[in-house]
């Protein structure tokens, strides 16, 4: 008999049993599947990229708790449609009936809509069970998080998604009726093809039925039609949430971890799934500053290269050289120093107030200023002569102090012992030195 219901609908789970994946959450003597299995309902946040089973596990909830379902979408409700599920909750209540209200794209609500629950699920009026693809401690209310415990759904696994396709492709309410083939690799592709969505699973298996040939009598899903139904398919990426910053995060890490292989793999990954390759360009050009810095300061050229050529020659050509900065700064020694020395400096500068600048630093470009002493006692490092104490290094104004009056000397930058920076190191060390000796030699 023809269902009109798209066949994600009609699959959905009915029993726990039946629920693929997550069994961090409900495998046997899990808190949460005792929870539900005992009808003890609480409000809860599901937190999970798209397809992990978030409306079913409402769903089930409400059912193994005999409790009514109300369910509102973030994106078509407003406040309106809040104190109208609060006023069914209410009439259930009073029949001796709970009511779980369920909110998908709950991070769509604003703050006084979110507000809006908070008295009723304080009371019990109503169970709140909110689904969302985005970091609550980002999207929602602290409020509402404080009244609700929060579940972290993941990404269905290979297995998980090939046992959802064969269950709609053997069972009555799905497809079993059918007895549908598939051709050798056509299940594989399907499965990968999905990237850890179940109803995307679903709906794919469905258009591939809906296209399928007769091949010796049988109906037939033919590897090629798999192929063209899942061409084009972007993997999982959201360029306004988890998804896409965990991807740079991965990104950079990978290149501070010295690892191009890893790298290269984060980088493509974002391009397949459509982030701007500017942005990624400017990320790189931020690697070079924090993690390579002096100890290779090639690096920042070739990141600011990388992204010039991406301008001038866009996709696909530019991108190749976005790969080549990535490669680059992930190969070569890596240091921090000059990322921590500046958010040192900067803390100085903000808790220290407005210190003055010493007058043999201050800009005498008037005549005015040289009378009011500006830039008088000032070395010209470049007239200082090769003293013996510093015979091997010129250009430096042995003893000289530079930080404003009434402050300590800082020490905000120290190189590391990798590439060009661990020679820096070592000429700093030698002025340092030289410094002290000429000024321990004033002192007496």
């Amino acid at each position: 008999m023809y269902n009109p219901s798209p066949l994600a609908d009609r699959m959905r789970p009915r029993r726990l049993e039946e629920f693929v994946g997550q069994s961090h959450l409900l495998g046997e003597s899990k808190p949460l599947r005792r929870a539900i299995e005992s009808g003890h309902l609480h409000s809860m946040i599901l937190w999970g990229p798209p397809g992990t089973g978030k409306t079913t596990l409402a769903r089930l909830v409400a059912s193994y708790c005999q409790a009514h379902f109300l369910n509102i979408s973030a994106v078509f409700s407003g406040v309106k449609d809040i104190r109208a599920a609060v006023a069914q909750a209410k009439k259930s209540r009073t029949e001796g009936r709970a009511t779980v209200l369920f909110v998908d794209e709950a991070h769509r609500f604003n703050k006084s809509q979110q507000d809006a629950f908070l008295p009723y699920v304080e009371d019990g009026t109503l169970i709140f069970l909110g689904a969302t693809t985005e970091n609550p401690s980002f999207e929602l209310n602290n409020a509402l998080l404080s009244r609700a415990r929060t579940y972290v759904l993941k990404a269905l696994g290979y297995d998980d998604i090939r046992t959802i396709i064969e269950c709609a492709l053997g069972e009555e309410r799905g497809l079993g009726g059918r007895d549908l083939a598939m051709e050798e690799g056509s299940l594989d592709l399907l499965v990968q093809a999905a990237d850890g969505d179940g109803r995307r699973a679903l709906n794919l298996l469905e258009i591939c039925a809906d296209l399928a040939e007769s091949v010796k009598g049988r109906e037939a899903v033919l590897l090629q039609t798999v192929r063209d139904v899942a061409a084009g398919g972007l993997r999982r990426f959201d360029k306004a949430g988890d998804a896409f910053y965990d991807q740079i995060s991965a990104l950079h890490k990978s290149v501070r971890g010295s690892d191009p292989d890893a790298a290269l793999y984060w980088f493509a990954r974002m391009l397949d799934g459509g982030c701007d390759p500017l942005y990624i360009a400017r990320r790189v050009v931020r690697m070079a500053s924090e993690d390579v810095g002096n100890a290779d300061p090639r690096g920042l050229q070739v990141a600011v290269n990388a992204w010039d050529v991406y301008q001038r020659l866009g996709s696909p050509e530019g991108e190749l050289a976005l790969a080549q900065a990535v490669v680059f700064l992930a190969s070569v020694p890596k240091s921090n120093a000059v990322y921590t020395a500046f958010q040192a400096a900067m803390r100085d500068a903000r808790a220290l107030g407005s210190l003055e600048v010493p007058m043999h630093l201050r800009n005498a470009s008037t005549r005015f200023m040289k009378e009011l002493g500006h830039g008088r006692g000032y070395r010209y490092v470049y007239d200082e002569p090769y003293e013996k104490i510093h015979e091997k290094e010129g250009a430096f104004a042995a003893g000289e102090r530079y930080f404003p009056e009434g402050m300590e000397e800082r020490r905000y930058y120290r190189p590391v012992e990798q590439g060009l920076e661990s020679k820096i190191r070592e000429r700093l060390g030698r002025l340092r030195a030289i410094n002290q000796e000429v000024r321990k030699a004033n002192r007496k």
